[in-house]
């Protein structure tokens, strides 16, 4: 079975050599995203609420692209760069993964470059 990358214009190209996604079979893995404005390449947002949505954003479109969304997603890796941002960040996630059951999540934290806040991964199932 072989993999096959996955590239939308309406996110980030990647900053080294990798895809925004791989597919294998079934199984779908995001690269982490950020918060960049694909057509810009600056970050959107001064704060982990508008890093956050923009970070979503642009994994809704590498999901769009491969034919999912978050609802095919059974994981999603978090990095922040505060645990003060945590509540904050909660609160979007939450707005934003969808209806129940949610996939299983892991919050690490540590450090991005430049002024990025956010940074999160998804893997995913398909039908």
């Amino acid at each position: 079975m072989s993999k096959t990358a996955v590239s939308t214009e309406n996110a980030p190209k990647p900053p080294a050599k990798f895809s925004q996604a791989v597919r294998k079979g079934n199984l779908l893995q995001v690269a982490g995203q950020v918060a960049f404005d694909p057509a810009t390449n600056a970050i959107v947002g001064d704060d982990v609420v508008g890093q956050t949505r923009q970070t979503f954003k642009n994994i809704e479109a590498v999901l769009a692209e491969a034919g999912a969304s978050l609802a095919d997603a059974i994981m999603v890796r978090v990095y922040l760069t505060d645990t003060a941002h945590f509540a904050p960040f909660n609160e979007v996630y939450n707005e934003l993964i969808g209806d129940a059951p949610h996939a299983a999540r892991t919050t690490v934290y540590v450090g991005l470059p430049g002024e990025l806040l956010v940074e999160i991964d998804v893997l995913c199932v398909l039908d």
